[in-house]
């Protein structure tokens, strides 16, 4: 609500606060007054004054608020936008001067009156006719079990006594009223249940004109067929007991007993005593409550014409202030033009004017500089939006704590993939690998940043100071490492091409003509010159299509996923340089717990092969360079991780790893004389292709290297019997990465 607008007074929130409390507060004394445990019996004065000192302050509090709120708003009025502070503190004085004795003598009558009252309704009056009514209460509970028990034990001695006379004959008659006389009962009798489901009256004792329906209601058989021994129930001027009759499943004994007997009437006058003594303790209650009322409703009178005569008094007070507090008004609203002019006598408000007048002066110069440097800067920042949003290359800028201040439209593309997601974050929150160009010593570099909802991208980024912040830059080079490492594929395979391609005819030829020429000739072991023969064609047919494959599409022959035994496929890729290489010694381990792979055979066989064959020159070489007669061991060890990948390990104790290890498995790049780099590079991809890692690292064991190929059955398994999907351009997309990808792009071109 705003102040100074109102040509009268409203209700704000303190004033609803109140009402509320005193509203609550009146609605809990009512509950108090009427609820269970205070209706039957009268208030305490202590409980009596409490009420009114918990009703009265809200109720007072109120009438303050709408009173300061009515000086309030005569000020605003009167005073030219005024907030009627001086009003306000004017009429609560003159509140609490009023409102403290006003509390103190309503408490003193109040006390007065109630130990009046109490002394003609106390407590041990009222507890002397309860305990009366609560004993006659507890003779007519008594009662009702005695004939509850009576009725149970009836029913059993009839029951008894069927089996010795008849229902109708004069002896069961007679022991039939033996009993209801000697038990105190007034009334019994023998209601049977036909198998048309009526009820009928065997016999009875005493009876009356009720039907037999009524003396045992289908309500009653139902609680004893239920498992109840016996049923009693109170009605207005007997008490009633049914039970059902031994050996009879439709058989029932009724008994009741009248009101008439003296303890009965005994307790219906003990009760209409209890009702009179109630009748007049509400009439003293009433009392008790009217003259309260009356306390509550004068002081609040009083009180109030209290609060109207100061806010007439304070209205005379406060009333030369007007003029300055409207100027205060005009000044806060913008106009700082306004002056005041001092009144003639040299008093308190002449000194407050003049003071207002200089400081107006003062503020509006300072204004229309301020205003001028807030266009300048303004214009700035629109021209360096306008610039950031328009370049291709993404900017941020952060202040010395690294949260973002400003960030372009290419960086919220390529960070987040939405826009105003970065503004007002951290730096190491949205993008940990910017934020460790700030912390470390080089602001210039290339990263790689981990995207949470695609795929991770290669930065050029720089950081340059700027003020207290910096100021970040970076491009996505990711899909221009991606052509230059196509390329460079593209280049690798036509040189394949063309270095394979001359000699496999002539292999071919070559090894035709031995199997036609000499397979006959052959003495003592055809089969195996046969079997070798045929190996020799089978895998230069097997070269040809792959440098077939290269020559058409410049890039890695197409797998072929089936369900291979990884197991077979490591042995074989061993036992090849095994017998070839009888002066190195190798081992293999192959659990046998291991599941077959999805996998392409011969491409992963081709894989497994490279890796031995540089573990085999490894050793060579060590042996050349050091001419020793150390023997060489080469071990092959496939195991199963703990989330189910497959680890093939290739160790050997040969030369060891070169310097730049994370470039060995790049085209070209070799240590060795005469060696093409084109093995690693080979193997890299095909493992990018199963989307595996593979992991160069040094011999734990010792002296020399050990290769690990890691492959994943669960990525793979979704790929059994399908064929061409490893292009070299796809490979960039499938969930198995090589380790050391920065260091691979870096030098992938």
């Amino acid at each position: 609500m705003e102040e100074g607008r109102a040509d009268g007074w409203q209700f704000a929130a303190p004033e609803y606060y109140t009402l509320g409390i005193m509203i609550s507060v009146a609605i809990a004394t009512y509950i108090f007054v009427t609820g269970d445990s205070q209706s039957q019996r009268l208030l305490t004065p202590a409980i009596v004054a409490a009420i009114m000192v918990a009703n009265l302050v809200p109720a007072m509090a109120l009438i303050v608020l709408i009173g300061s709120r009515v000086a309030r708003a005569r000020a605003v009025r009167s005073m030219a936008g005024g907030n009627g502070r001086l009003h306000v503190r004017l009429v609560a004085l003159f509140s609490l001067i009023a409102a403290a004795p006003t509390l103190l003598v309503v408490i003193f009558a109040s006390l007065l009156f109630q130990f009046g009252v109490d002394f003609w309704f106390s407590g041990k009056s009222r507890g002397m006719f309860e305990n009366a009514a609560n004993l006659a209460e507890g003779y007519y509970r008594e009662n009702q079990r005695e004939v509850g028990a009576n009725a149970f034990a009836m029913a059993g001695d009839l029951g008894g006594y069927l089996q010795k006379a008849p229902i109708n004959g004069p002896d069961f008659s007679s022991y039939y009223f033996q009993q209801v006389v000697v038990r105190s009962l007034n009334q019994s009798a023998i209601i049977e249940i036909g198998p048309d489901g009526i009820a009928r009256t065997a016999t009875a004792v005493a009876p009356d004109d009720r039907a037999p329906d009524e003396l045992v209601t289908p309500a009653v058989i139902r609680r004893l067929n239920a498992g109840e021994e016996v049923v009693v129930t109170r009605q207005r001027d007997r008490i009633e007991a049914t039970a059902r009759l031994p050996g009879s499943n439709s058989a029932y004994v009724y008994a009741s007993r009248d009101f008439n007997v003296p303890g009965f009437s005994q307790s219906v006058r003990a009760g209409n005593v209890l009702a009179d003594y109630n009748a007049l303790f509400k009439r003293s209650q009433l009392l008790q409550l009217q003259f309260n009322g009356a306390l509550y409703l004068g002081s609040l009178l009083l009180l109030a014409l209290a609060v109207i005569a100061a806010i007439v008094v304070a209205d005379r007070i406060v009333r030369p202030l007007g003029t300055l507090i409207g100027a205060t008004r005009t000044a806060a609203g913008g106009d700082l033009s306004v002056r005041v002019t001092p009144q003639a006598r040299d008093d308190e408000i002449s000194v407050l004017t003049r003071a207002f007048n200089r400081m107006t002066e003062q503020l509006e110069g300072q204004t229309g500089a301020l205003v001028s440097v807030n266009e300048q800067l303004e214009a700035r920042r629109s021209f360096i939006e306008a610039v950031l949003s328009g370049v291709s290359s993404a900017v941020i800028s952060v202040d010395t704590d690294h949260r973002i201040l400003l960030a372009n439209a290419a960086a919220e593309r390529l960070i987040c993939r939405s826009t105003n997601c970065l503004t007002g974050s951290q730096l190491a929150d949205v993008a940990p690998e910017l934020a460790d160009l700030l912390t470390g010593t080089e602001r210039e570099a290339i990263v790689q940043l981990a995207r949470k909802d695609a795929e991770p991208a290669t930065l050029a980024a720089k950081a340059v100071e700027q003020g207290d912040g910096f100021v970040i830059s970076f491009e996505d080079i990711t899909q221009q490492l991606l052509d230059q490492r196509r390329a460079a594929w593209s280049d690798v395979a036509r040189r394949i091409a063309h270095e394979i391609k001359n000699p496999l005819t002539p292999i071919q030829l070559a090894a035709e003509r031995l199997q036609r020429r000499f397979g006959d000739k052959v003495e003592g072991d055809q089969a195996t010159f046969r079997k070798l023969t045929d190996t020799v064609i089978r895998q230069v047919h097997d070269m040809r299509r792959m440098v077939d494959e290269f020559s058409s599409f410049a890039r890695m022959p197409k797998p072929t996923f089936g369900v291979e035994d990884i197991r077979d496929i490591l042995r074989q890729a061993v036992f090849l340089f095994e017998v070839a290489k009888p002066d190195i010694a190798f081992t293999v381990e192959t659990p046998n717990g291991i599941e077959p792979l999805v996998c392409d055979r011969r491409l992963l066989s081709q894989a497994l092969t490279n890796i031995v064959k540089n573990a085999v020159e490894a050793i060579e070489e060590t042996t050349k360079n050091s001419q020793a007669s150390s023997a060489g061991h080469i071990h092959a060890k496939l195991d199963q991780g703990k989330g189910g990948e497959i680890l093939i390990s290739i160790s050997d104790n040969g030369i060891g790893l070169p310097e730049a290890r994370d470039t060995i498995a790049e085209p070209y790049m070799t240590t060795r004389q005469g060696g093409t780099g084109l093995g690693l590079a080979i193997v890299k991809k095909i493992v990018e292709q199963h989307y595996g890692e593979l992991d160069f690292a040094d011999n734990p064991e010792g002296k020399g290297t050990r290769v690990t190929m890691t492959l994943h059955p669960d990525r793979l398994r979704a790929l059994a019997g399908k064929g061409g999907q490893g292009t070299t351009g796809q490979a960039e997309s499938v969930p198995g990465r090589i380790r050391h990808r920065q260091d691979r792009e870096e030098h992938g071109a």
